[in-house]
């Protein structure tokens, strides 16, 4: 068992997807409302050795001698992954291995140290970076992200304009709509007037997935997410693949959608619940809920102790 490996993973962008932990769950710079590995613990701008980066790239040297290659190796987990300073030695690291083996780097990141020179510039060896940008203004920035008190929305926009000026790799923009908070007219319209600034290779529109950290938030439906394609207008924008399309990918794994559904069969789970009886990565038990949510084998049910996750009477 690796400590801060985990997957692969059947992502819906990456493919097969060997995930990168660097961070303390659940450790950002933000405390969204949609997030899926539930709400910020700790809420920080402080860029440390958050675990050891020499024991990370030690399990990376060994995964990559004894497993098959990945289409990527993704710096994601249940944090901000820039907050780890060793980022950069990191990359330096997969970037010599790249040479021997077939595979891409991407980090994954909510974008909010861009305008970090040092961030950026550790950033630059990835194949891919995929910031997100939610709002466009101050007021949808506090409700859909609810940040560090230090972070203001102009600040990260100028952060992800001034990075593509220096980034020659793909820069995929994320953003999530939230409906009724990020998606009127006036939101809409700020958001593209960043993305036209910013010039992402691709804008991928995204939506709830799995319940989110409060209850009060829906996912947009899809025409709705095409109707934000249509006022916006953009030849690079797409809305994200729905969760089922992860059971094409070959890292897609039947004997860990049947582990979770015999767990739950037993007595109803949380997220938490299922990661300390699996033992798997909570990213990882988050792309399997997901996809057997959409096949209708399981259902959710908040409750005071959190989301709980059961049979569906019909399965």
């Amino acid at each position: 068992m690796y400590q801060y490996l985990f997957g692969p993973v059947p992502s819906r962008r990456l493919g097969i997807s060997l995930g990168l932990d660097l961070i303390p769950m659940k450790t950002c710079t933000l405390n969204c409302v949609y997030c899926e590995c539930g709400r910020t613990t700790d809420l920080t701008l402080e860029r440390k050795e958050w675990v050891p980066t020499k024991k990370v790239i030690e399990e990376l040297d060994d995964y990559l001698q004894n497993n098959p290659t990945p289409e990527f190796i993704t710096f994601s987990g249940s944090g901000e992954p820039t907050l780890h300073s060793g980022v950069g030695e990191i990359l330096d690291f997969l970037t010599l291995k790249k040479k021997t083996y077939s595979f891409k780097t991407a980090v994954l990141t909510n974008g909010t140290l861009l305008n970090d020179p040092q961030v950026c510039r550790e950033l630059l060896q990835a194949d891919v970076v995929a910031p997100s940008l939610d709002a466009a203004t101050g007021h949808a920035f506090k409700k859909v992200n609810r940040p560090h008190p230090k972070l203001r929305i102009e600040d990260i926009i100028a952060g992800e304009i001034a990075f593509r000026k220096e980034y020659s790799g793909e820069i995929w923009l994320e953003v999530f709509i939230v409906p009724g908070v990020n998606d009127n007219e006036q939101e809409l319209t700020a958001l593209k007037e960043a993305i036209l600034q910013i010039k992402p290779d691709i804008v991928q529109l995204n939506t709830l997935d799995r319940p989110g950290a409060i209850p009060t938030i829906r996912a947009a439906t899809r025409e709705e997410l095409q109707h934000i394609l249509d006022f916006w207008q953009l030849p690079n924008a797409e809305i994200i693949a729905k969760a089922q399309t992860r059971l094409e990918k070959k890292s897609y794994r039947k004997d860990t959608e049947s582990a979770i559904l015999e767990t739950i069969r037993r007595r109803p789970c949380t997220l938490n619940d299922l990661q300390e009886i699996l033992g798997l990565h909570i990213n990882e038990i988050n792309k399997y809920l997901s996809v057997l949510e959409a096949k209708g084998k399981i259902k959710s049910l908040r409750q005071n102790r959190g989301v709980f996750y059961q049979i569906s009477r019909d399965d």
